[in-house]
């Protein structure tokens, strides 16, 4: 039995920490999220999740990297450490927001997935990142052949944009003559 979810317990991520599947959650979300939003999209308990989380945060404070998770009134996120912005804003080659930029990202890592999944993983507000990414035609949108959802797949403006080669590993080599 198939399940569509990515953080259901019939998943291979049991073998990933915790704190990493945190982290996955906190980046894919795009958001602030309490712990019991932790807690009930990583289907752990409050007492693991805090414990992960810990952790996670004192991971980043150890290293020099570009993200740092913040704490604000009793929600946290995943976010550019403090005085990136600028930077980011002058090497993006698009106008989009960061919150547009993970659904984007979000979309490349998939390759393809469904719009439903899409708002499941990102938060309803993704239903406007959609939009602004094919209208400005980064992604495509197909309807689905069963089902009332949509296709959403990178286009080939996103490929030439962001130098990224397609994945063409499911064509065939042309055939020698």
């Amino acid at each position: 039995m198939a399940n569509d979810s990515a953080f259901s317990p019939t998943n291979n991520h049991r073998d990933i920490s915790l704190a990493a599947r945190i982290e996955a959650i906190l980046y894919l979300k795009g958001k602030p999220l309490t712990i019991k939003e932790l807690t009930d999209l990583s289907k752990e308990s409050q007492t693991n999740v805090e414990q992960a989380l810990i952790a996670l945060v004192a991971s980043y404070a150890q290293r020099d990297t570009a993200l740092d998770i913040q704490e604000n009134k009793g929600r946290y996120c995943l976010q550019l450490r403090t005085g990136l912005g600028d930077l980011v804003k002058d090497l993006l080659p698009v106008d989009l927001s960061v919150a547009t930029l993970r659904t984007l990202a979000t979309v490349a890592l998939k390759k393809r997935i469904l719009q439903s999944e899409l708002i499941e993983l990102r938060g309803s507000g993704a239903y406007e990142h959609i939009k602004e990414l094919v209208d400005q035609n980064f992604i495509e949108r197909k309807r689905q052949s069963e089902g009332r959802s949509y296709w959403l797949s990178l286009s080939e403006k996103f490929h030439r944009t962001f130098s990224v080669l397609p994945d063409l590993g499911s064509v065939e080599p042309p055939q020698a003559s």
